[in-house]
């Protein structure tokens, strides 16, 4: 159930967002949103749908252009809106840990010199010093590149290293708004991550009695025929773009409807995953949180979201099941 807290905290982050992006949205201007996320994880799904709910909600419109980072043309860009500032969709992909990421932004910017670019919400890791210094030359370049980051500690460290403007801004799924839970099936879900950015507390003991799950397991049939749908809806339209922009927003909203259903299983949670963590907020769901392995829903908390009554920053994955159980009882 949604407190009068977690409500007003979702309110709240979302005015913090307009705040930051108000003055960087045109109503007569076309914008371009690049990097969609059609991958498994559905708290990239999350950020897409809060990036288009802002849109809609603040200016009532919709990007002109939308690409993934292996179907981008910068000639069907430039020939739908020769003008107007390029979006990159948000995350925490800046860095080089997911350098595929990093390699599309730092292209963009190069292949933009005089176009606004804004990045939607990032949180900043690299290992390389090497490519710090190169990611920094390329915004050095560039002159109109706005960085958003999601926890002062990425703020910091753009301030420090790249000749930009940087503000910091809640993620943007916060733009999604109240969520209705479906009727949980366990006391207690875990939702930990499989891939390199697990907690280094997730693989120790864990109760039998408590289900654990990652969610970037999908049905790759399900998402096909959501995309087919929604392609579907804008043939009337004859324009290709708007038919990609309906076919990559249906599989969006599939795979988000599969995380919700997900994490609504549990009357409690327990979650390394920083979207888990957000939509367990927008569900009104009570949830214990380790922490990645470095550092990113730790410093996400301490900048926006830890205040809740809803969640718990757990020492260990028994403690955070110990935790969940008391909440779920």
């Amino acid at each position: 159930m949604h407190s009068e807290q977690s409500l007003d905290l979702i309110a709240e982050l979302k005015g913090m967002i307009h705040d930051c992006l108000k003055d960087h949205v045109s109503t007569d201007e076309p914008l371009a949103i690049l990097d969609f996320p059609d991958i498994r994880n559905c708290g990239d799904s999350a950020i897409w749908l809060g990036e288009m709910a802002y849109l809609r909600e603040q200016f009532g419109k919709r990007p002109a252009y939308v690409s993934r980072m292996d179907d981008f043309s910068v000639e069907d860009l430039e020939q739908i809106m020769p003008t107007g500032p390029i979006f990159i969709h948000g995350g925490g992909n800046f860095g080089d840990l997911w350098d595929a990421h990093q390699d599309f932004r730092e292209r963009v910017l190069k292949r933009f010199p005089d176009r606004p670019i804004v990045q939607f919400p990032q949180s900043i890791h690299y290992k390389s010093q090497e490519r710090v210094r190169e990611s920094a030359r390329v915004i050095r370049r560039h002159k109109n590149f706005l960085l958003l980051v999601r926890d002062e500690e990425s703020k910091l460290f753009a301030e420090k290293h790249f000749d930009c403007q940087v503000r910091l801004c809640p993620d943007m799924a916060f733009c999604i708004g109240p969520v209705e839970p479906a009727q949980p099936e366990f006391p207690v879900l875990a939702m930990l991550r499989s891939d390199l950015e697990k907690s280094v507390d997730s693989d120790g003991a864990a109760d039998p009695g408590v289900p654990r799950e990652d969610w970037i397991s999908e049905s790759t049939t399900s998402v096909r025929v959501s995309k087919a749908f929604g392609a579907t809806s804008a043939l009337l339209s004859l324009k290709p773009a708007e038919i990609r922009l309906r076919k990559l927003d249906a599989a969006a909203h599939n795979r988000f409807r599969r995380g919700i259903r997900q994490i609504s299983r549990g009357r409690a949670v327990v979650t390394d995953r920083l979207h888990v963590h957000i939509c367990s907020l927008l569900l009104g769901r009570p949830h214990a949180v380790l922490d990645n392995n470095y550092g990113k829903i730790r410093r996400f908390m301490a900048a926006f979201s830890g205040g809740s009554d809803l969640s718990y920053q757990a020492t260990s994955l028994d403690d955070g099941i110990t935790w969940a159980r008391a909440q779920a009882s």
